[in-house]
């Protein structure tokens, strides 16, 4: 009896012990923190204007990353699971002037495409990166775009996610996505919009209605992205786009650069979510403008798909910038 009532009970801790085992094996690593293995260095950078913030992820001699956020405005934190790629190779995020942990000059004359430009190329020279592969998010591809147009040295290849090539197509597909709305929640934007009450509460929860379908569509924000939207400059976007993501007002509202795409002769590619507000169908036109392009359409996403699809948003990224680490 008592030999029996003793393998029983070694029965049961081996199962407690197995089960723990697997359900910590079963444990998902934070799809979005970076390693902790990973080197990480910060500082400032003096640029046109004033000082921008860095971030340096990992080590090692193989081609670094250099990433571009949206916006513009927005900080760089909810491109913060691309930092995973630290493992590999460093990977390099900077607040552009306005946002962020960046300063914040009182002088929209500072917000125009050309001085981003030129910011870009201060940041590459004072990290050091004569040789980079960079990839710009959102308004990050306009600013990579006209970046590219100026023939600089030492890019491996360009990655344009969720690209914004040209403001005339973005606001077309935005009004149809928009008149894919409920019909309340159009009529609730129509009403604001008229009255030019657009700062009120009922107006912003229409619009999130809007970024719920086609800006990210996960339930609950993650922190990096709740630390991006807090971070935002306000003056920078509303002076370079507009009110919101489907009214561009502001100095961007004519930007198209789809004619000269075929301008850029680096490996390139675009990715995009299936519900994007740069959506498939403008992607498409994008990379049929550039000769020898690829393209990658993210089932599951709208316009975070390193958010929404963490791993394979990874995986298409290190699988196209490894194979270009020798171009150019």
């Amino acid at each position: 009896m008592n030999r029996g009532w003793n393998a029983i009970s070694f029965a049961l801790v081996t199962i407690l012990l197995l089960g723990a085992s697997a359900s910590h094996a079963e444990e998902k690593v934070d799809p979005y923190a970076l390693p902790k293995e990973c080197a990480v260095r910060e500082g400032y950078i003096a640029v046109t204007g004033g000082r921008v913030w860095y971030q340096k992820v990992g080590s090692g001699d193989a081609t670094p990353l250099l990433t571009l956020h949206g916006g513009p405005g927005f900080g760089h934190d909810y491109l913060q699971p691309i930092g995973r790629l630290c493992r590999e190779r460093p990977v390099i995020f900077y607040d552009q002037l306005g946002s962020g942990k960046s300063e914040r000059p009182k002088d929209d004359r500072l917000w125009r495409i050309e001085r981003f430009v030129e910011e870009l190329g201060q940041v590459r020279a004072a990290l050091g990166l004569k040789r980079v592969h960079i990839l710009g998010q959102s308004w990050g591809t306009m600013l990579l775009t006209d970046y590219m147009l100026t023939k600089p040295d030492g890019v491996a290849s360009v990655i344009f996610s969720d690209p914004a090539i040209s403001m005339p197509q973005w606001v077309k597909d935005s009004q149809r996505l928009r008149s894919e709305l409920p019909a309340e929640t159009q009529a609730t934007l129509d009403r604001h919009e008229k009255l030019g009450s657009t700062n009120c509460y009922e107006y912003q929860a229409a619009v999130n209605e809007y970024y719920k379908r086609h800006v990210c569509r996960l339930a609950i924000y993650p922190d990096v992205l709740e630390r991006a939207f807090a971070g935002i400059g306000e003056s920078v976007y509303v002076t370079m786009n507009g009110p919101n993501e489907f009214s561009v007002t502001g100095n961007l509202k004519d930007y198209d650069r789809v004619g000269r795409l075929k301008e850029i002769a680096h490996p390139s590619m675009f990715i995009c979510g299936r519900y994007d507000e740069g959506t498939p169908e403008a992607t498409e036109i994008y990379h049929r403008a550039l000769p020898g392009s690829e393209m990658v359409v993210m089932e599951n996403s709208s316009h975070m798909p390193m958010l929404e699809e963490p791993d394979k948003y990874l995986e298409v990224v290190r699988e196209f910038i490894g194979k270009n680490d020798q171009a150019h």
